[in-house]
């Protein structure tokens, strides 16, 4: 397997260990600290490993069709993973609301069909500006929901709490719409090859 796959394969086998270390808490009333001790910086390498699969793949001159639909289906595993985490806390409300989640989730979804219509035409649909700025949304609310929590596990809520929670909201209110404006200029650029 190429490098550059090697990284996003990584991103999808983490995923669901990241699901687990942060309900581990939830589940067990026990790890909260140590939880997102792991989790935090997991994340970090996973979002990271986004950019060393696409600068791998081009240094080593990797670049292909699977790559093209590789790699964003690694990342649509990771935030949907993630997303549905921040629906839930240990001992507070989530930071997502469940119908933000589930919009996200069609979108998500709605996109992955489109690539696999594209594919079977011979075209792979590789990221555009407006996906990769979702994409940047997408990760600025899942590490500031990320952190809130820490707050929460390690018992430093302070008093502004409140606040940073509908910021948390205002951060994945504007990334739903990043999603969908980006979807919709997917579906402009490639009408021509969706048409039939």
């Amino acid at each position: 397997m190429k490098l550059s796959n090697k990284f996003t394969l990584s991103r999808i086998l983490l995923s669901p260990v990241f699901f687990i270390l942060y309900f581990l808490p939830i589940w067990t009333g026990k790890f909260s600290e140590l939880s997102v001790a792991i989790a935090i910086p997991m994340l970090v390498f996973m979002e990271f490993t986004d950019f060393l699969d696409g600068y791998y793949a081009r240094k080593h001159n990797e670049v292909s069709d699977f790559g093209k639909i590789f790699d964003p289906f690694a990342d649509v595993m990771v935030h949907l993973a993630t997303f549905f985490c921040f629906i839930f806390s240990v001992n507070t409300t989530g930071y997502l609301p469940p119908i933000i989640f589930i919009l996200i989730l069609y979108r998500e979804m709605t996109m992955n069909f489109v690539r696999m219509v594209a594919m079977k035409k011979g075209v792979a649909i590789a990221a555009r500006k407006g996906g990769k700025f979702k994409t940047v949304m997408y990760v600025v609310s899942g590490f500031f929901a990320l952190f809130l929590e820490t707050l929460v596990r390690f018992d430093a809520i302070p008093s502004c709490f409140a606040t940073l929670k509908i910021v948390s909201v205002v951060l994945f209110v504007i990334s739903l719409i990043c999603s969908y404006v980006s979807f919709i200029d997917y579906l402009v650029n490639f009408k021509n090859v969706l048409k039939g």
